[in-house]
């Protein structure tokens, strides 16, 4: 029997309505989740101009509420993360441990077999009697969501905070990956940290968590800053708009780490033109990681490479969901991994258009839909 999903829906052109999906019943080796809370980010709101109509959202944690007749390993009732980059675990790259670059259900690797974002891969979810594509095959900004299995990972919590839990398939798991699964950096290192965004904030966090000896954020928003030294930095550096390349940055940075520079560099800005960047914050055989995802021809100049710094471009923080997410889920049981702290407010769905006017303005530096 279907059902009727109250959902944002984006257009297209820019704009999104609020408005009901039909879904149909599992197929196999389908599960259909009550979305519980969905968090934001700018994936969200580039969505509303893909181009064509979009079930929206792709964080989000929920409540099982029907399985397909294959599924196994999930029941009625169970409490989930749901992901975004589901591994098939068979293919070359999945195999090779790297289940966040999957070569058949990736929506973002470039000559993957799977499908470019907000491509679904099922064809069950229905807006004005026309089959509607769920943004990276999720669509967590609905009432309900219905994906394969293996977008989901169960949560053994009781009493789950959904909304903390729904932040974690995306930003947290990026800036904590980062850190941990891509840099691997050592306690006592000394980092530097470019943006302190939601991205920022969590690979400040990680950074915090795995025993880093000094942590200096960059920002040019002094809130920002004061944001990063509840999340774990140790000094911060007000950054000029007007510093191409963060040049005077990088020379303060020295001064502060005896004239080297750092052991680790993390540019999580998004900006372009300081894709190079971290390569100027770290000593000679220092690491340097791009974790905004860039994807723009930049110039590099090679001298920022002398000698044997490593620059590296991981994606999703090298996420394994069923490894990392209950990792991160008993960090924050811990009080170690800040989730409620990184959640500045709560919306109701109809009130998603405040939701990303906050986001974009810099009041957030996350929000977060909440479902009844």
């Amino acid at each position: 029997m279907s059902i009727q999903s109250k959902s944002a829906i984006a257009k297209g052109d820019g704009t999104f309505t609020i408005e009901n999906v039909t879904l149909s019943d599992p197929k196999a080796d389908e599960v259909l989740v009550q979305i519980k809370a969905a968090g934001l980010c700018h994936t969200d709101y580039d969505s509303l101009s893909w181009g064509k109509p979009i079930v929206m959202g792709h964080e989000g944690a929920g409540i099982v509420k029907k399985v397909g007749s294959a599924i196994n390993e999930l029941k009625e009732g169970d409490q989930v993360i749901l992901n975004w980059a589901t591994p098939c675990l068979s293919c070359f790259q999945c195999q090779e441990g790297n289940q966040h670059i999957c070569e058949n259900n990736s929506p973002v690797v470039a000559g993957a077999n799977g499908h470019t974002p907000g491509h679904a891969h099922l064809q069950s979810t229905q807006w004005q009697g026309q089959p509607i594509e769920r943004s990276f095959n999720l669509g967590t900004l609905s009432e309900y969501a219905l994906v394969k299995e293996s977008a989901l990972v169960k949560v053994n919590e009781q009493n789950l905070n959904f909304s903390a839990a729904s932040i974690v398939s995306c930003g947290v798991m990026t800036g904590f990956g980062s850190v941990v699964n891509a840099a691997k950096l050592t306690a006592g290192s000394s980092v530097v940290v470019l943006g302190c965004g939601g991205v920022g904030l969590n690979v400040i966090n990680a950074c915090e968590i795995s025993g880093a000896g000094r942590i200096i954020a960059v920002d040019i928003n002094p809130k920002k800053l004061e944001l990063a030294q509840q999340f774990g930095a140790t000094a911060v550096i007000l950054a000029d708009k007007a510093d191409q390349g963060l040049s005077e940055v990088a020379e303060k940075v020295k001064h502060m780490l005896s004239g080297r520079g750092a052991d680790y560099a993390f540019e999580c800005t998004a900006i372009p033109a300081l894709g190079a960047a971290p390569l100027a914050m770290i000593r000679n055989a220092g690491i340097a990681v791009q974790v905004s995802g860039i994807e723009e021809e930049i110039t590099i100049d090679m001298r920022l490479f002398e000698w044997d710094k490593i620059y590296i471009n991981p994606l999703y923080g090298k996420c394994r969901p069923q490894i990392d997410f209950p990792k991160l889920m008993q960090l924050y049981k811990k009080g170690d991994l800040k989730l409620d702290e990184m959640i500045t407010r709560e919306y109701q769905l109809e009130d998603l258009q405040q939701a990303f006017n906050d986001m974009l303005s810099g009041e957030n530096a996350k929000g977060v839909i909440i479902f009844k």
